[in-house]
């Protein structure tokens, strides 16, 4: 009745409800509510037509495994070919969920082309939704389909022209390159990456900045050290502060994979400038990492290059930054023992 209703909102409405009334439905009224579903996946309403993408998945998972492969496909063939775009973005919301229900090989022979086609769609906003949507359907479908088919469509969206779809896709990239082989990830995700890292968008860089550490573990000591180590400089001394603080508040992830000396030779210098940082919120930052930069460097290190910053903090002129400088104070004192703070802190 709903589905049948004269105002849209009641065919918006019905949408939602065939995944509660499929399963228990006789065979002859499941065969009707997929006919049915399937005139909503055409009606002249973009309104509908929205509902019936949107709840095409969890519709989907219902539905028997004859039937998923030729009707709720042939449905989705129709979502994804919408003059609106507004519905092709949630049928490419449909993707992921209608790949998880697939077999790889069908997944790879219906779901892939159709992502192919969709991040090169004229619509930004499509093209977007694919670089949010890129990751889960790359599970869906294995490693070599991932290979041959959507890293080159992945490089793309790393190298759009609209900014949004940067930084959704710049968001994903270690998440991506974990489902590749490190010499794929650097030889095709990489060079894109250095790229982002100057990208006339600030928040392109951010995004960048809050995902890249974790791409050491995956890429290995080499790469991490001639690739990445440059770019983690020049991330470090964005003039972005959030850039700066996403960097400075991963840096662990480095650590584990190239070892404190290394670290502390190429990476210290830039984070002992931003310990002086005129933006708070990465001074902060600093100061949080500071412990387990000192746990690590040891106690001779530590009292060369930042035994005075930590002196100088509890002077900074935000509360915050004293605030935490205080408990720093307490948190060395704990890991280099009563004499060190004795010799060190109380004098000062």
């Amino acid at each position: 009745r709903l589905a049948a209703g004269e105002w849209f909102t009641a065919r918006v409405s019905s949408c939602g409800l065939f995944r509660i009334a499929y399963p228990s439905a006789p065979e002859a009224l499941k065969t009707e509510l997929r006919a049915i579903y399937s005139q909503l996946c055409q009606d002249d309403m973009p309104m509908v037509r929205r509902s019936a993408a949107t709840n095409l998945g969890n519709f989907a998972a219902t539905i028997e495994a004859p039937h998923l492969k030729v009707d709720i496909m042939s449905m989705f063939d129709d979502l994804t070919q919408d003059d609106q775009d507004s519905v092709r973005l949630l049928a490419v919301e449909g993707c992921a969920a209608l790949g998880k229900l697939l077999e790889p090989q069908d997944c790879a022979a219906h779901i892939l082309p159709v992502i192919v086609n969709f991040s090169q769609d004229k619509s930004w906003r499509v093209r977007y939704m694919v670089a949010n949507q890129l990751y889960e359907v790359c599970e869906a479908v294995g490693p070599e389909p991932t290979r041959s088919d959507l890293v080159p469509a992945y490089v793309c969206l790393l190298r759009d022209n609209e900014a949004e779809v940067r930084i959704a896709a710049a968001g994903k990239v270690t998440k991506f390159c974990r489902i590749l082989n490190p010499e794929l990830a650097i030889q095709h995700i990489l060079p894109c990456v250095k790229e982002l890292s100057t990208d006339s968008s600030q928040h392109v860089r951010s995004a960048l900045a809050s995902v890249i550490m974790g791409m050491a573990p995956v890429l290995g000591k080499d790469a991490t050290i001639e690739q990445l180590l440059p770019i983690f400089l020049s991330l470090l001394k964005d003039e972005f502060p959030d850039v700066r603080l996403n960097i400075i508040s991963k840096l662990d992830q480095v650590n584990q994979v190239i070892g404190i000396d290394l670290l502390s030779q190429s990476l210290l210098p830039a984070i002992v400038e931003l310990a002086e940082d005129r933006h708070w919120r990465v001074r902060l930052a600093i100061i949080e990492y500071i412990p387990l930069l000192a746990s690590q460097l040891g106690v001779g290190f530590f009292d060369d290059k930042l035994g005075a910053l930590c002196m100088q903090w509890l002077k900074d002129k935000v509360y915050s930054i004293r605030d935490a400088a205080a408990n720093n104070v307490k948190r060395l004192a704990e890991e280099f023992g009563p004499d060190w703070a004795m010799q060190h802190i109380v004098p000062q």
